[in-house]
């Protein structure tokens, strides 16, 4: 099947789905407090060595593996968006579960997700740009960046301040409603991906054979490459362990609602996006019950 194929929504479905996003970052944002900002200040390496290994050590490995791999354009293009999104807010329940720095999760969680409105876009155009093949691909798909930076500040970053808003001012009506919305929007979010994968079939059939072990070998390295980074970098094992986990952990149906507004739908990209939403589950939980049955032997940190 030509790569070329391409999932398609109605205008009024798209709507919706940009819809379903911006409800779901507004349950994450009734979760995130002020006080989250303040480990900005108090732990400057551990927050500095996280954003560093999402923003720019997790894209710049990924143009390394799109560069060797024998894959496709549109394959390529999947794994470096979903490189360049923030990270999952299932990545803090991760974080508990290996005993990693749950304040730090929460801390890296909340500031790439109100970021990523500029960042996201700003980063995957750069990562293109740094490798040659894609660079007609990208100007096939006439991407309007103005567009994307509009899009995004509606569906993340407003929703963000408005749920955070509304955490700080309403304590109580938040604790009731975050977690309903959460259920709510994630329930909406897997009907859209289960309806796509449906009424495309063949195509999703086609890529995922190939997928499936470029995702495991991408999340992989993403997850212990960012866990030895941190490790070089001597800082405590709890934040090893959250800052491995805020990489591999990658906000993947933001990279999906992205494919099917401004990427025309590409199947290719969609497989990509939707097979590491499913793995970094797997491959998370993983990671973390492993990571929970090793002993901390926390240092100071320099």
């Amino acid at each position: 099947m030509p790569e070329t194929v391409s999932i398609h929504f109605s205008p009024g479905s798209l709507t919706a789905l940009n819809i379903c996003l911006a409800i779901i970052m507004f349950g994450v944002a009734l979760d995130i407090k002020v006080e989250h900002f303040t480990q900005l200040v108090n732990q400057k390496k551990s927050v500095l060595t996280g954003l560093f290994s999402q923003f720019v050590l997790l894209p710049l490995f990924t143009v390394l593996l799109v560069t060797f791999l024998p894959i496709s354009n549109g394959m390529k293009l999947g794994m470096l968006l979903v490189s360049v999104c923030p990270g999952g807010n299932v990545s803090n329940f991760f974080s508990q579960m290996a005993r990693g720095n749950v304040a730090l999760s929460v801390t890296l969680t909340a500031f790439s997700s109100l970021a990523a409105f500029i960042i996201t876009p700003l980063n995957f155009f750069f990562c293109v740009s740094l490798v040659p093949s894609l660079s007609g691909e990208l100007k096939s798909l006439e991407i309007d960046f103005l567009s994307l930076i509009i899009n995004m500040t509606s569906i993340l970053l407003l929703p963000l301040l408005l749920g955070m808003w509304i955490s700080a001012r309403y304590i109580s009506l938040s604790k009731k409603i975050a977690g309903p919305i959460r259920i709510l929007s994630m329930m909406m979010l897997t009907a859209f991906i289960v309806i796509a994968v449906v009424n495309n079939q063949d195509g999703f059939e086609v890529h995922l054979a190939n997928v499936f072990w470029i995702v495991l070998i991408h999340n992989g390295c993403a997850l212990f490459l960012a866990y030895f980074f941190s490790k070089a970098l001597k800082n405590p094992e709890s934040v090893n362990r959250t800052v491995s986990i805020e990489t591999g952990i990658q906000n993947s149906g933001l990279a999906l609602i992205l494919i099917f507004n401004f990427f025309d739908g590409n199947t290719a990209m969609a497989v990509v996006a939707a097979w590491w939403g499913v793995w970094h589950l797997i491959a998370g939980f993983t990671f973390s019950a492993v990571m929970r049955k090793r002993p901390i032997v926390e240092v100071a940190q320099s």
